[in-house]
């Protein structure tokens, strides 16, 4: 994510707060992380874990209904968290995130790659149909490029974690 010093960031979806516990690595005294979720059980999870972290705070919010924050952040992140809403919050969690962003920030989506669910393995494929949430099949199917560039993003890098 080239995370500066003192980047702003905001985590949404953020669980026990695992992918904030990486990204506060790269902050100084002035870096802050701000985790949104609705779970009380994740809310427990991340609170612990940064319990004497004053750069690191929660607030207890559903993302996929607009919020306004009283600042704006450098870099927005969701990791495997929007492919499991309907395709029309996924547009609330966009424009939100739009919303928030400074001028010249970063959204980052870590999330499924487009594929063809009949040519995974066959294991991997019965996990996916038996496990996933109903949404992963729609959200996988959608073009992100076109969708994000309908909320105002319209520049794009993509890293594949893994690819065949």
């Amino acid at each position: 994510m080239g995370i500066r010093p003192d980047d702003q960031i905001l985590d949404l979806g953020c669980g026990t707060g695992r992918n904030a516990k990486l990204m506060v690595n790269y902050l100084n005294d002035r870096g802050r992380i701000k985790g949104m979720d609705i779970s009380e059980h994740m809310e427990r999870q991340f609170r612990i874990k940064f319990k004497n972290d004053r750069r690191v705070e929660y607030i207890k919010q559903r993302i996929d209904l607009p919020f306004h924050l009283q600042r704006s952040y450098d870099k927005i992140f969701i990791g495997f968290v929007i492919h499991g809403f309907p395709h029309e919050a996924r547009g609330t969690v966009i424009q939100s995130a739009y919303n928030h962003l400074k001028h010249g920030g970063m959204f980052y989506i870590l999330d499924f790659a487009e594929f063809d669910i009949r040519q995974m393995p066959p294991f991997h494929r019965f996990i996916f149909k038996r496990i996933e949430c109903k949404y992963a099949f729609d959200f996988i199917k959608r073009n992100w490029k076109e969708i994000l560039n309908k909320y105002a993003f319209d520049s794009f890098t993509e890293q594949f974690s893994f690819k065949e």
